[in-house]
């Protein structure tokens, strides 16, 4: 009798349990979590809706309230030295064209340094003609131009789309003329349509980190090709882009991985770890105090911290003479070319 009053209890209270709704704020953890990978923080509920029963927009970026972290600049001198930076990372390109037309008077060597601004001379030349009279160390990437004797990095975030991350992210990129490189889940593609759809026409790199997140080194081929596929798949039907190259979750790999995803393999040289701290100014100082021509930065499009910690270091790379470019563009002006089933790491 005893026995079946605890077991009558014990059904009642499960039952209990399915009926309540789960919360907004409840967080979904990868079974698979290990070093280097994050913690999804689902806003959503499973119908898509959010706790006050309101559809998520994805299609502008929302309202943003900071976090509790106070973005404090790593170099004391970095505001000083801006201006000085500029000029001289600026106007090299007009050197030699600046020597070649006339030195007839000192204002026509003004004009020319303003002209070489990247924020006035980053829109996509009208005609062919104008790209031909770029300068020998300068071309033409996504709409904006880049000088291939000067400083490059990537900055790359995980684990999206998170269009209250994402499109901060963008922001930015685009106040600073920069490029991203982000790593998408398919699985999560086609909740957040509206912000993969901007990272395409804004520049920025999609590429592949699987379909469901899974650990790829625990799998068989098939499951390593299908994870793949499918997340390429569903980045071209949300797009029109398919991804080229591929970060592995976790970084984790094996021979069965290498030989199946075939995929060039990016992963990074710079961990900031944000998806451990959620702190943005030991994001900052990870970066800052490691940062050089070449690098490939990880960070995690999950964060408010993460976004905090893009809002100052995007501006002060830019100002410090890196030019923010995304993997493929960062292989193409390194002279790398890019493999199937090989790993890079920097370049």
């Amino acid at each position: 009798m005893k026995k079946n009053v605890i077991f009558k209890l014990a059904a009642a209270a499960m039952v209990f349990s399915l009926m309540l709704p789960m919360s907004a704020s409840a967080k979904w953890i990868n079974e698979e979590l290990g070093p280097g990978e994050a913690v999804w923080v689902e806003d959503t509920l499973p119908d898509g809706s959010t706790s006050s029963g309101e559809t998520p927009q994805d299609t502008v970026s929302p309202v943003y309230e900071p976090s509790e972290n106070i973005i404090i600049p790593v170099s004391p001198e970095a505001d000083n030295q801006q201006e000085a930076q500029q000029p001289e990372a600026e106007t090299q390109p007009d050197d030699s064209a600046q020597q070649d037309a006339s030195a007839s008077s000192d204002e026509a060597p003004q004009e020319t340094q303003a002209e070489a601004k990247p924020d006035e001379t980053a829109g996509v030349p009208e005609s062919g003609g104008e790209e031909a009279q770029l300068p020998a160390n300068a071309v033409m990437s996504n709409g904006r131009i880049l000088y291939t004797d000067k400083p490059m990095i990537s900055l790359t975030y995980d684990d999206g789309p998170n269009p209250k991350v994402g499109n901060r992210i963008m922001d930015v990129m685009a106040a600073n003329n920069g490029r991203a490189t982000f790593f998408l889940v398919g699985n999560r593609v086609p909740t957040y349509t509206s912000e993969v759809q901007r990272m395409a026409a804004e520049g920025h790199e999609i590429a592949n980190h699987s379909y469901s997140h899974k650990y790829l080194n625990k799998y068989g081929a098939d499951v390593i090709r299908d994870e793949v596929a499918k997340c390429n798949a569903a980045v071209q039907a949300a797009c029109g882009v398919t991804p080229s190259v591929m970060r592995l979750p976790g970084g984790n790999k094996n021979s069965t991985v290498l030989s199946n995803v075939n995929m060039p393999i990016v992963l990074w040289n710079i961990d900031t770890r944000d998806w451990d701290h959620k702190n943005a100014q030991k994001t900052i100082n990870e970066v800052m105090s490691k940062v050089k021509d070449g690098d490939v930065i990880l960070m995690h499009e999950l964060y408010n911290a993460t976004a905090d910690a893009s809002d100052y270091l995007i501006p002060t790379l830019s100002s410090q003479g890196y030019q923010l470019v995304t993997v493929s563009e960062l292989a193409k002006y390194k002279g790398v070319a890019l493999q199937p089933g090989k790993v890079y790491y920097s370049f």
